[in-house]
């Protein structure tokens, strides 16, 4: 039986309609005719067409050109403690099964959009959850989803002794949300003395400052992605460009490269890399650069390597500026292809959704055709399956990753 609303009624235009029904979870605030009422920022609300057919409920975002994210198409759902436990089981449950057993101590638990928690990411590095808060509906809505989050993770029998915040990108200014970070508060339960934690991926230790590092610690979409590069590695000569924490060369390395050399422009970054190259004893067969790539690769030889590994930093981080990534996406990988031998390896990667597959493929093709040389295609991949894609949200196909040899 169809319950009673009790939620404010957003009207939506005829465009926004087809968008939504096509799929998309968003409704564009310019996409909003009228409302029955103003509801609190970050509350619940029912949007209908012109002609008032019910297309789902969602939060309110009252300063996001986002006015509306659905949380649901269901007209009978209930918003309550029960609803929200069902899909953070339903997330878990979703990771147990594509993921390897071991992976699950070092995953994506909460992926947005793709797991029906707008604006929410939640990581998962060893015994910490480390959570990045983007919408004001989950802002409001966390003090119900953080203790649901630890309890079915404990209930499964997962060690869980912190949630960390971090909710430190500027991005949160266009939901009038403030940047912080920190440690939340779960109740009955003291943190952890420590911001850094040390998780295991595909056999590597690592030590992950939740605190300080990258996004929310650590980047794990590419996990899989680095297993393809070892099993490549054995016997090469690599070099890893853009290494960071070191996760692509280490790998190699594990996989039995004859040497790896790991470059990354930023010290801090060589400097972890390089502890944990010691912390995995993979040191002796590693050397460690500070370079910038775009000056270092036209400076090799053809064969210096015979294995080389691109994973850039996003170019572009909108549609304005794909033009002029696509240009330095281009010069980084006509200058790899040109410095590896006939037979040799290559790894390419781009981490922007607003650099689709097409447009990426395109520059690789007119980059191996500058270069004078063919690219055999080993794999084409994507993401890591604790960061699914819906096929209707284009938002959330972001990583685009090949393995190449050169002929």
């Amino acid at each position: 039986m169809k319950q009673t609303r009790e939620y404010p009624i957003f009207t939506v235009t005829k465009k926004g309609t087809r968008w939504v029904e096509g799929g998309h979870p968003w409704i564009y605030a310019e996409e909003i005719l009228s409302k029955s009422a103003e509801p609190e920022n970050g509350a619940l609300a029912d949007a209908v067409s012109e002609n008032g057919k019910y297309l789902g409920t969602g939060l309110y975002s009252r300063e996001s050109k986002i006015g509306l994210r659905l949380v649901s198409r269901n007209a009978n759902d209930r918003f309550d403690a029960s609803f929200w436990r069902r899909r953070v089981q339903y997330a878990w449950d979703y990771r147990k099964t594509v993921l390897d057993a071991e992976d699950l101590c070092c995953c994506r638990v909460i992926f947005g959009e793709t797991d029906g928690f707008p604006g929410l990411t939640a990581d998962r590095f060893s015994d910490i959850l480390v959570t990045q808060t983007l919408s004001v509906g989950m802002e409001r809505l966390k003090d119900t989803l953080f203790p649901i989050l630890v309890d079915v993770l404990r209930a499964d029998g997962q060690a869980i002794s912190g949630i960390f915040e971090r909710n430190d990108a500027a991005i949160r200014s266009l939901e009038g949300l403030e940047q912080n970070k920190g440690w939340y508060s779960l109740p009955g339960g003291t943190p952890p003395a420590s911001p850094v934690t040390e998780i295991c991926e595909n056999g590597i230790f690592y030590a992950v400052d939740v605190e300080n590092g990258q996004k929310t610690g650590f980047f794990l979409d590419q996990k899989y992605n680095r297993r393809a590069v070892a099993r490549l590695a054995k016997g090469r000569r690599v070099l890893d460009c853009f290494t960071h924490t070191g996760s692509f060369a280490l790998n190699a390395a594990l996989g039995g490269a004859e040497h790896v050399t790991a470059v990354d422009v930023s010290e801090s970054a060589v400097a972890m890399a390089e502890a944990n190259a010691k912390r995995n004893r993979l040191d002796d067969r590693m050397d460690f650069v500070c370079a910038d790539v775009f000056d270092l690769l036209p400076t090799l030889k053809k064969g210096d390597y015979d294995f080389i590994i691109l994973d850039p930093p996003a170019f572009t981080k909108s549609r304005k500026t794909a033009e002029r990534a696509e240009k330095g996406y281009k010069e980084i990988n006509l200058r790899a292809l040109k410095a590896l031998p006939r037979g040799g390896y290559f790894a390419t990667a781009s981490c922007s959704h607003f650099m689709p597959s097409a447009q990426f493929e395109k520059m690789l093709r007119s980059a191996a055709l500058d270069a004078g040389v063919e690219l055999r295609q080993i794999e084409a991949r994507q993401q890591a399956p604790d960061h699914p894609i819906l096929w209707n949200v284009p938002e959330t196909d972001y990583l685009k990753f090949y393995l190449f040899q050169v002929v």
